[in-house]
């Protein structure tokens, strides 16, 4: 009993760390290849090429080699030069999976340049038997690092459970 409470303690007192050697939940773990083709698909298109911008609606699945990300709308921005896309902005409920996890969210930005996924919103992150919930996961999709911010939640399992 009084390992639990030191355990809780250092939980509370050293942040999301902790939290991550803890729960088994390896928020490092996801990347994705930048380079790979993104291909889209939804129930409709509209485009707006003063913009430099596509909003792709209903039923939405953005594929990126093992990352697949669904919503029910996504924003296309494409960088200056208009030959690669830049950014997709996902609302409308977000589902993002690659092969070994998935996250919910309500929204979620991802800047395919840096390299880096934000989801906002109730996120959930689930890992096999390990589940984590924030306000807010920032993944950097390039090197594998993540952190989570904004009342952070998880399930500290005992033993063998």
């Amino acid at each position: 009993m009084l390992r639990l409470i030191a355990l809780c303690a250092s939980l509370f007192v050293g942040g999301v760390g902790v939290a991550n050697a803890q729960t088994n939940v390896d928020l490092g773990g996801v990347t994705v290849d930048t380079s790979a083709a993104v291909e889209v698909t939804a129930d409709s298109l509209s485009v707006n090429q003063d913009s430099g911008r596509a909003v792709f609606d209903g039923n939405v699945l953005v594929v990126q080699g093992d990352l697949r990300l669904s919503a029910g709308q996504v924003e296309v921005i494409y960088g200056t030069d208009r030959s690669q896309i830049a950014r997709l902005v996902a609302s409308e409920g977000v589902t993002f999976v690659t092969a070994d996890e998935a996250a919910e969210a309500e929204q979620a930005d991802y800047d395919i340049a840096a390299g880096l996924l934000v989801l906002t919103g109730n996120v959930l992150l689930t890992q096999g038997p390990s589940a984590i919930s924030a306000n807010q996961m920032t993944i950097n999709v390039t090197d594998g690092t993540a952190s989570m911010e904004g009342r952070v939640r998880t399930v500290l399992q005992q033993g063998e459970n």
